[in-house]
């Protein structure tokens, strides 16, 4: 079995590679030929933690399998360990037998930002040069690595609601990338003409208001992913041209912000325009104007996990990278 360490994963794994192999995984669920059941959720109550556990197989000549384990146990900060864990198991799919194991924290960050650049990459303007990131946490880093993938923005303004974590999160960037990378105090003057806005955080209100948003702007909505969480305001998903998940099962159960409107009225199912792997698989338009928005919104599937992991393991082994375990 091949251990992959972060280190691994980033030597031999690109975001643009993650972002191809995110395609390839949507346009698969779209297409009838994932098993994703719903994931398991342990709540350890005893120690105030929850383990959750993400399984999936695509079918076909590419087929993958695996499963994702992720513990949370927020008071794990006290014992001066991570408060969050994840491991990627990858399975043959021909015998079960597990055939590699990854760093699962590193491996979700690439993951949830490179889905975040397939969608830019589908739906944003070519000529997008102003980028918005909203929440400087620790999906933070590759979200903004899948938007400066995607596009080639000359600024990226970043506003978090402690201004020195966005200065901070700006001057520990900035030597990576070309772009001018921005802390602004108010969320207002980090979307302001801003033509691809991403927000990754764990608000229960919206983290910018819809009256703020040009014309033409792609909007990719990446942090709620529960019933409570809402990071997209309601007047913009009712004035957005185009919607689309990365699954529509994923999205109807599990993020407020898309799930309260419906409920209340303000929209309707037919509003929601489909996946993403449905507009790669040519079933559904995509944006055909630079007047259009556009807005993508994700709460993750484990069929990008077993897909990316995939492709990863089999990168990985062909430069000789990793360390190989007895089984």
């Amino acid at each position: 079995m091949l251990y992959l360490r972060k280190n691994d994963i980033k030597q031999s794994f690109s975001m643009r590679e993650a972002i191809e192999a995110s395609k390839k995984a949507l346009s698969a669920y779209s297409n009838g030929m994932a098993e994703v059941p719903l994931r398991t959720n342990l709540d350890i109550a005893q120690y105030e933690g929850q383990s959750l556990y993400m399984p999936a197989y695509v079918k076909g000549d590419h087929s993958a399998l695996g499963i994702k384990i992720a513990s949370v146990y927020p008071k794990n900060i006290k014992r001066n360990l991570p408060s969050i864990f994840a491991l990627m198991l990858v399975l043959d799919p021909v015998t079960g037998i597990v055939t590699a194991c990854l760093d699962g924290t590193y491996f979700t960050q690439l993951r949830t930002g490179a889905v975040q650049g397939a969608a830019t990459d589908l739906l944003a303007r070519k000529d997008a040069k102003i980028g918005a990131l909203i929440g400087t946490g620790g999906q933070a880093e590759a979200q903004l690595e899948a938007m400066l993938t995607a596009r080639s923005l000359k600024e990226v303004r970043v506003y978090s609601l402690h201004f020195q974590h966005a200065k901070r999160f700006c001057s520990e960037m900035q030597h990576h990338y070309d772009c001018e990378l921005i802390p602004v105090k108010t969320s207002e003057a980090c979307v302001t003409d801003a033509d691809i806005i991403t927000t990754v955080t764990t608000a229960k209100t919206p983290t910018f208001q819809a009256e703020w948003v040009k014309v033409g702007a792609h909007i990719n909505g990446i942090g709620s992913f529960t019933p409570e969480m809402c990071e997209i305001p309601t007047e913009l998903i009712q004035q957005a041209d185009i919607i689309l998940f990365d699954t529509m099962d994923g999205v109807l159960h599990e993020a407020g912000d898309f799930i309260t409107p419906l409920q209340n009225g303000l929209v309707n199912l037919q509003d929601y325009d489909g996946e993403l792997g449905q507009l790669i698989n040519g079933e559904i338009k995509g944006r055909d104007s630079d007047q259009q928005i556009t807005l993508f919104k994700s709460v993750g599937s484990a069929v990008l996990d077993v897909v990316v992991a995939d492709a990863i393991v089999k990168k990985a082994k062909s430069e000789g990278l990793g360390l190989e375990l007895l089984n």
